[in-house]
């Protein structure tokens, strides 16, 4: 797993509750809980050339979750009287979990949206899982979303990223899941060399050229994150910096989520502050959704450049 102290980063994000020049770090409460998500394990079909967690047909680091494992959280959301709207799916690759339309049928059964992080891919489109998914639509079609992971507009630097012919499997599971009139959205990048602009522009084509119904111009439905380049230094986010930028602490992902994942041989789920620090021990708030409703220090880069100064949100 990356090691921050390496690189441009040196010194920085080491104490929780100072940052490296001595000023308080910011922190983040959980003040409007909207979405738990699920990661229903590391395995996926692909690896992908810069996963943030490292998804492969290898890396079992995060194990399948279960109908059984996620059942309790579903009941304690209820219980806590939290205002969730949406059950996430994450992974890996969800579809590659043997339970996964088990799961989304135990959260639409309780009334909550399901949004699924998907590639779209061959998992996705076997027999069991077409099947399952066309029966949960007969009666909960408005109430599922799929985002589908399309890293770029072009398919030439998808597939630099997934893999020879990446592109054109997705696109295939795309118009599948179009044809069969379930919701979609997608989850791509602004690469390095263009605007924001230019990449939804380039989506729009996209969906134009196949008949989908994704507005590339809404962040909800075209959610764009900016490439990662871990070689680049990173400021540490201060108490101050809430003014100085213009935002607001209820702005960042950890106010408004948590996610569950299950790590190899333990015994239980485990609850996390978010979906992209899942190997970061101190971002482990507990086994409860109860426990996990303490404040979050903003003491890694990714909560720096990718939450507070990009702006990025996962949820829908």
């Amino acid at each position: 797993m990356e090691d921050f102290t390496t690189h441009a980063n040196f010194g920085k994000f080491q104490d929780p509750r100072v940052t490296a020049k001595g000023e308080t770090r910011a922190s983040v409460a959980l003040t409007h809980p909207e979405t738990l998500w699920f990661n229903t394990g590391t395995l996926c079909n692909i690896t992908c050339a810069n996963c943030y967690i490292e998804s492969s047909p290898t890396n079992d680091a995060l194990v399948y979750l279960t109908r059984a494992d996620i059942e309790p959280y579903l009941d304690e959301v209820k219980s806590l009287g939290w205002p969730i709207r949406e059950i996430a799916f994450t992974g890996g690759e969800p579809f590659m979990n043997p339970e996964m339309i088990g799961m989304m049928e135990a959260a639409l059964e309780q009334g909550f949206e399901v949004l699924v992080l998907t590639n779209a891919m061959r998992p996705m489109m076997r027999k069991p899982m077409q099947t399952g998914l066309l029966k949960l639509a007969e009666k909960y079609h408005d109430q599922m979303t799929f985002r589908i992971s399309v890293d770029h507009w072009s398919a030439e630097l998808h597939d630099a990223e997934r893999g020879k012919d990446a592109f054109k499997r997705t696109i295939e599971g795309m118009i599948w899941l179009r044809d069969h009139g379930f919701k979609m959205a997608v989850a791509g990048r602004i690469a390095f060399h263009e605007s924001e602009a230019e990449a939804r522009a380039g989506y729009a084509r996209l969906y134009s050229e196949n008949n989908f119904r994704i507005d590339a111009q809404a962040p909800a439905q075209t959610v764009l994150f900016p490439e990662m380049d871990m070689n680049v230094e990173v400021p540490e986010i201060t108490t101050d910096c809430w003014g100085i930028l213009g935002k607001s602490p209820e702005d960042v992902m950890c106010s408004s989520s948590r996610m569950v994942v299950k790590r190899k041989g333990a015994e239980a789920p485990a609850v996390l502050a978010c979906t992209l620090l899942a190997y970061t021990p101190e971002f482990e708030l507990g086994n409860t959704l109860k426990e996990a409703r303490r404040p979050v220090q903003l003491n890694h880069p990714h909560c720096a450049k990718f939450c507070v100064l990009g702006g990025a949100s996962c949820s829908a």
